[in-house]
C-alpha cells in the first residue's frame, strides 16, 4: 500500500533513496543530493516545502528564491513565476508563495530531463484559476469508476491518523500545478457536511495547504433535508438558504481557505432544484451566496438528463442554455467535454461557446471508465488536444478532472495510467502543450531516458487512445458497452424495465439498412446546437469528419468512404486494425525489458496482454453483432472471429474492478 512510502525520503533526511521499482514514486523519483544552497528571507509553510524539494533534490548550486516587488510580477499573477540563471546562481522568482513553490517543481523537472539550466530564461502562469482533481470517493472507502483499489481517505482514522501518502499525494498534485482537489463523489453522502467528517476534511485540509491545494467538497443538495432536519430543500425557502449559510459558516471556521462546493444535481436521481420547480440557476445561487463573502465557488454540473423521447445528447444544451446570465459570479458551470458521458470519442459539448455570460469549466474523465479500466493503455492527452481543436482553451474559465487515484501501491492500477493523471495537470496549467511532450517528460521522469525506451514508448502511448477507439467504437459508434460496468462490449444488451437511453440500441441503431444515430436536421437536430458553420459540416453525410460519422449519421452499410471501402468493410478494418495495434504494443513492450526493473515491466506486460485479448473480444462481439443487420462478409485482411456471438451473449463480469484476463471469461470457438 501507498501507506509504506517514506515520504521523509524526499525531504533531505539525507539517507537512503526509496530504491523499489513499484511505482509508488510516480514520476518524482529523483535521488536526494542534499547538495543545494537555498536562499529566502521569508518562511512559511509553502515556501518551506519549496525549499525543501530544492534543498534535498537540486544539484546545480545555489536557488534564491524572491517575492518580487512587483504585486503582478510582470502580470503573471500570484501563482505565475520567472526562473533566471544568474552566474552559477538560479532565482526564482513570483509575486506569491504558491509562484515559488511550481517554479520549484518546474527547475526539478528541468532536472530530471537534463537539460541545461546554464542560460534559463523562463517566464510561466497558469491559463486557468481553477485546476482541481473530482474524487469519486465513497465515505465507505469504496471509489465510484474507481480501478486502482479503495480510497485514498482512511475516513475511520482521520483525524488522528495522517497516512504519509496524503502528502506525497499533495506533492504529486503540486509538482503538475493542480491547485484543488474534491475529496468526495459527486453522488454525495449528507454526512460529509456533519460535524464528525468536517473534522476529518480539516486534517487532510492541513496536510494539502503548504502545497497550494485547496479542499472543496461534493453536496447533497437535500442535505439540509436528511442532515439538518428541514421539511424541505427548496433554495427559494428562507430556512433553507438559512442552514446553508450557518453551514458554510461553521466550514470555514474549521478550514479558513475551503475551495466551495461541486454540485451534481437532478441528474441519475439526484436531488436538486427542480424538484421544487426551481431552477438550476436558482439552486446554484442560494449556494453562491452563502460561500460569497467567504470567497468560495460554486461548481454545478450540467452532466443533466432524464427520461424523454428527444435526443440525450441535445439536453445539456437545452436545459442550460436558456439559463446563461442567470448565475451569479461565483459559479461556474461544470460540463462535460462532449454530450454524452465521456466516451472514448465524442465531440465537444456544444455547450462550449453557447454560454458567453457564463463561466465554463471543461471535465475530463482521468479515470477510464469506458477505456477499458486499469488494464488497457490509453494515454487521453491527444483525446484532451481534440477537444481543443474545437474548444479554444481561453474560452473556459477552469478545467476538472474525474481521478484514477486510489490506494494501490503505484496510485493507478497501471503503471501507464499514472501519465493521465500527470497529463491533466501539464495541460490544466498549459494547454498548448503538445501530447508528445508531456509523453516525453513523463517517461523520462518515470521511467529512463533511454533513446532505445523513450522513442517507441511515446509512439506507443501516442497511438493507445486511437487504438482503444478502433477496437471499441470507431467511426463515431458510442455507447455500445456492457451493463453497469462499462467494460467489455454489449451492443446487443437489452434490460427489461431499463430506460432507453440505458441501452446501446438507442445509440448504434443498427438495422438492416444500415447504423448510427441521425442526428442531422432530419433526425434528432442534434446538429443545430453547434454553430452554423459547423453545423453545416456535421450535417452532411459527404463532409462530415468519418470519425464523427455514426455519431451524427445513419449510414447505409454499402456506402462508400473516403477510403473507397463500404461502411461494413471499413468498419471491419478499424476493428482489425485496433486489434493489430494491440498486439504491436505487446511486441514493444517486450523489447523495452533490457531498459527499466523487472516489477514494473512484467506489471505492464500483463496488462497489455489483458488489453490485446480484449481487442479481440470487441472486435468479435461487435462485428458478429453487425454482421446479423449487414448480412455481409469479412474480406481479405480482417480475421475469423475467435468467439462465437451466441456464446459471447452469455458473458457476464460480475465484478465492479475487473482484473481477470479474458482468455479465463471467455468460451474459445
Amino acid at each position: 500500500m501507498i501507506s509504506r512510502i517514506l515520504l521523509g525520503l524526499f525531504f533531505c533526511g539525507c539517507g537512503l533513496f526509496a530504491s523499489a521499482e513499484n511505482g509508488s514514486n510516480l514520476w518524482l523519483r529523483q535521488e536526494p543530493s542534499c547538495q543545494a544552497t537555498v536562499v529566502c528571507d521569508i518562511a512559511s509553510p509553502v515556501i518551506d516545502v519549496a525549499r525543501k524539494e530544492l534543498a534535498s533534490l537540486w544539484k546545480g548550486g545555489k536557488v534564491i528564491l524572491r517575492i518580487s516587488a512587483d504585486r503582478e510580477h510582470y502580470g503573471l499573477g500570484d501563482e505565475g513565476y520567472t526562473i533566471r540563471s544568474a552566474g552559477n546562481d538560479i532565482i526564482l522568482e513570483s509575486s506569491a508563495e504558491k509562484g515559488l513553490l511550481y517554479a520549484a517543481y518546474h527547475l526539478l523537472r528541468l532536472q530530471a530531463e537534463e537539460n541545461d539550466c546554464k542560460n534559463l530564461n523562463i517566464s510561466e502562469s497558469p491559463l486557468y484559476e481553477y485546476r482541481i482533481l473530482n474524487h469519486w470517493d465513497n465515505l465507505d472507502g469504496t471509489i465510484e469508476r474507481g480501478y486502482a483499489g479503495h480510497s485514498l481517505w482512511k475516513w475511520d482514522e482521520l483525524p488522528v491518523k495522517i497516512s504519509s501518502s496524503y502528502e506525497m499525494y499533495a506533492r504529486a498534485n503540486a509538482s503538475i500545478g493542480i491547485n484543488g482537489t474534491v475529496i468526495n463523489n459527486v453522488n454525495a453522502s449528507v454526512e460529509i457536511l456533519s460535524d464528525e467528517y468536517l473534522v476529518k476534511v480539516k486534517a487532510l485540509s492541513d496536510v494539502f495547504r503548504p502545497y497550494g491545494i485547496k479542499v472543496y467538497l461534493s453536496v447533497n443538495f437535500a442535505s439540509p433535508i436528511k442532515l439538518g432536519g428541514l421539511p424541505t430543500a427548496d433554495p427559494l425557502d428562507k430556512e433553507v438558504s438559512e442552514w446553508w449559510k450557518n453551514k458554510v459558516h461553521d466550514i470555514y471556521s474549521l478550514i479558513p481557505d475551503f475551495g466551495g462546493f461541486l454540485v451534481k444535481a437532478n441528474s441519475e436521481g439526484q436531488p436538486g432544484p427542480c424538484d421544487y420547480g426551481r431552477t438550476h440557476a436558482q439552486g446554484a445561487n442560494m449556494l453562491a451566496s452563502a460561500l460569497k463573502p467567504y470567497g468560495g465557488i460554486v461548481m454545478w454540473r450540467a452532466f443533466v438528463y432524464s427520461p424523454t423521447d428527444d435526443d440525450r445528447a441535445k439536453q445539456a444544451y437545452l436545459e442550460f442554455k436558456p439559463l446563461d446570465g442567470k448565475f451569479l459570479d461565483n459559479v461556474i458551470v461544470q460540463v462535460k467535454n462532449g454530450p454524452i458521458d465521456f466516451q472514448p470519442r465524442e465531440p465537444y459539448s456544444p455547450l462550449f461557446g453557447s454560454m458567453p455570460h457564463t463561466p465554463l469549466m471543461a471535465e475530463f474523465q482521468i479515470t477510464q471508465e469506458y477505456l477499458g479500466h486499469s488494464n488497457h493503455l490509453a494515454y487521453l492527452a491527444p483525446m484532451w488536444k481534440e477537444f481543443y481543436k474545437y474548444v479554444s482553451p481561453y474560452s473556459i474559465k477552469a478545467v476538472a478532472g474525474v481521478s484514477n487515484i486510489g490506494d494501490d501501491t503505484n496510485w493507478c492500477g497501471n503503471d501507464f495510467a499514472q501519465a493521465n493523471w500527470y497529463a491533466f495537470g501539464r495541460l490544466a496549467w498549459n494547454p498548448a502543450l503538445s501530447s508528445s511532450q508531456i509523453a516525453t517528460e513523463w517517461i523520462v521522469q518515470t521511467f529512463t531516458d533511454e533513446p532505445e525506451f523513450l522513442v517507441p514508448v511515446n509512439r506507443m502511448m501516442l497511438d493507445s487512445r486511437e487504438t482503444v477507439v478502433d477496437y471499441m467504437m470507431p467511426l463515431g459508434l458510442h455507447h455500445i458497452f456492457a451493463w453497469n460496468h462499462h467494460y467489455g462490449p454489449e451492443p446487443w444488451c437489452e434490460i427489461p424495465g431499463a430506460r432507453a437511453d440505458w441501452l446501446p440500441s438507442y445509440y448504434h441503431r443498427a438495422d438492416k439498412v444500415g447504423l448510427g444515430f441521425d442526428r442531422t436536421t432530419s433526425g434528432s437536430d442534434a446538429v443545430s446546437q453547434y454553430p452554423d458553420s459547423l453545423a453545416a459540416v456535421f450535417n452532411s453525410l459527404d463532409s462530415c469528419p468519418e470519425e464523427y460519422l455514426l455519431w451524427f449519421h445513419h449510414v447505409p452499410w454499402g456506402y462508400k468512404l473516403k477510403s473507397g471501402n463500404t461502411l461494413w468493410d471499413e468498419l471491419c478494418y478499424k476493428y482489425q486494425s485496433g486489434v493489430d495495434k494491440a498486439h504491436e504494443f505487446c511486441e514493444i513492450w517486450k523489447q523495452m525489458s533490457p531498459y527499466i526493473d523487472k516489477e514494473r515491466y512484467e506489471a505492464v506486460a500483463r496488462r497489455l496482454k489483458i488489453q490485446a485479448d480484449d481487442a479481440v473480444w470487441w472486435k468479435d462481439a461487435c462485428l458478429e453483432y453487425f454482421r446479423t443487420f449487414s448480412r455481409m462478409k469479412y474480406h481479405s485482411g480482417v480475421d475469423k472471429p475467435v468467439y462465437r456471438l451466441k456464446e459471447l451473449k452469455k458473458v457476464k463480469l460480475p465484478i465492479s474492478n475487473y482484473e481477470c484476463p479474458t482468455e479465463e471469461i471467455l468460451p474459445r470457438k
